[in-house]
């Protein structure tokens, strides 16, 4: 599930803890980087685990209803359309789905706040309103719903942002990431097959991300060295950390995995730096890494193998 993307995002931030801190534990950092890998990964159950929340609120508002002293017609006869949804149902009748939020105790009854504003945000939408309408709905109707939801109601939902920043340092960085993973496993989805992705693709990319922090930790005194000689009129410590950080995991890549070609690696760390840093940043970290990248081609440490890489 989690792809390289994040995998690089995670490391950048673990190795930046790293350096700013005093802590002599090296096993800390790996440590770190397990801890955040798994916190994005119940980011995902966490954000299903929501749609279900407010279904059940749902559930709690008609029946509220229906036990007034004198319900009204409405009252009696609700359109139960939502909390009928197929598939939410599906979801939260899913043992693996269970199993996970229950052993990572995963739940949101200590913000019924949100709940409750995310149900009233979802009921004024129009396409709430045109599916709650509709003469008819089938299973694709209600997989719809649910993907407009999370297109719709958590990006720039302040409430939201806030509580998960309170639960998790790591998960306003995560968010986007992670609301993209929801929407695609809602449209996977079908009436006979509730399929959750693994927490890594593959172990490949597990691998990847523990050997690029290791290499930067063990190589960041050589290359930070290395980019110093690079930086022309310029004292390395005007350079800014998180600019610095950058380049240096992607030496790391470029040397360490002949694999992946470095166009990837640029392109990747490009864009790193402009979610971290500035427009500048972007366009000084392509131009020293393009001088870096060909010096070391030319001297023999970065090679790359493989279909397509040998004559990069």
């Amino acid at each position: 599930m989690i792809n390289r993307r994040l995998l690089r995002i995670k490391v950048l931030q673990i190795l930046y803890a790293h350096f700013n801190s005093e802590g002599s534990d090296r096993l800390k950092p790996e440590k770190d980087l397990v801890f955040s890998i798994q916190k994005a990964y119940d980011l995902y159950f966490y954000l299903l685990l929501l749609a279900i929340d407010i279904k059940r609120f749902a559930v709690s508002r008609i029946e509220l209803a229906r036990n007034k002293q004198l319900p009204s017609w409405n009252d009696l006869n609700p359109n139960t359309r939502f909390v009928e949804n197929e598939v939410i149902q599906q979801i939260a009748e899913s043992p693996a789905f269970n199993k996970f939020t229950d052993e990572r105790k995963l739940r949101w009854v200590n913000h019924p706040e949100l709940v409750k504003s995310l149900y009233n945000r979802l009921v004024e939408s129009n396409y709430y309103q045109r599916y709650m309408d509709s003469p008819s709905c089938n299973y694709e109707d209600d997989k719809q719903l649910l993907v407009d939801f999370f297109t719709n109601e958590l990006e720039d939902n302040d409430m939201f942002y806030e509580i998960l920043e309170e639960q998790s340092i790591f998960w306003n960085d995560d968010i986007d990431f992670t609301v993209i993973m929801v929407i695609k496993t809602i449209m996977d989805i079908c009436p006979d097959k509730t399929a959750f992705p693994p927490m890594y693709k593959s172990t490949d990319d597990r691998d990847f991300a523990f050997n690029l922090l290791r290499a930067s930790i063990a190589h960041y005194d050589e290359y930070r060295k290395l980019i110093e000689s690079y930086v022309d009129n310029w004292d390395i410590e005007r350079v800014a950390q998180i600019d610095s950080l950058i380049i240096h995991m992607a030496i790391n890549e470029l040397v360490e995995f002949p694999s992946i070609p470095v166009k990837v690696t640029f392109d990747e760390y490009l864009e790193l730096a402009k979610y971290y840093s500035t427009l500048k940043s972007s366009v000084f970290i392509n131009g020293l890494l393009d001088k870096i990248s060909a010096d070391l081609t030319e001297k023999g440490t970065i090679t790359k193998m493989g279909r397509g890489l040998v004559t990069e």
